[in-house]
């Protein structure tokens, strides 16, 4: 039995993949989706105070990662060195190379109190609303 054997298995999932792709889609277009940085995946919600995002981060450090507003564009960008364990490589499975996502962000947002926390892999940044859209009560008074 050949001893590389775990690592030239590939799964029927991707055989099919790669098959679909060679017989249906535009070579251009192929070699435009290679050429991406892959996409960070990302949770995210409105509060009535802020826009909270959190950012899958595996592998990453928080000096790795670069958060950028500008103008109503949110750009996460990291980049994990590839691994170089000791031995004979036979998967590498886990994220590395350069990661982005970049968001419009639909809300206005008050930039200077953006916070970033990153813990277990996991970015959350909360970005408080601009003061004219925070939700507030207005109490009726009689005439």
């Amino acid at each position: 039995m050949d001893e590389t054997f775990p690592a030239n298995v590939m799964s029927l999932r991707d055989a099919v993949n790669e098959l679909l792709e060679q017989s249906f889609i535009d070579p251009y277009f192929r070699e435009r989706r290679r050429e991406r940085a892959p996409q960070i995946p990302i949770d995210a919600w409105v509060t009535d105070d802020a826009l909270v995002i959190k950012a899958n981060l595996p592998g990453a450090e928080p000096d790795q990662v670069d958060i950028t507003i500008e103008g109503d564009t949110l750009t996460i960008t990291t980049e994990i060195p590839r691994p170089d364990p000791p031995g004979r490589v036979v998967a590498l499975e886990r994220p590395h190379g350069k990661m982005t996502r970049t968001l419009t962000l639909n809300i206005p947002v008050q930039v200077d109190k953006v916070d970033a926390v990153f813990k277990n892999g996991v970015l959350t940044l909360t970005l408080p609303k601009a003061e004219q859209l925070r939700r507030r009560t207005i109490q009726v008074r009689t005439a």
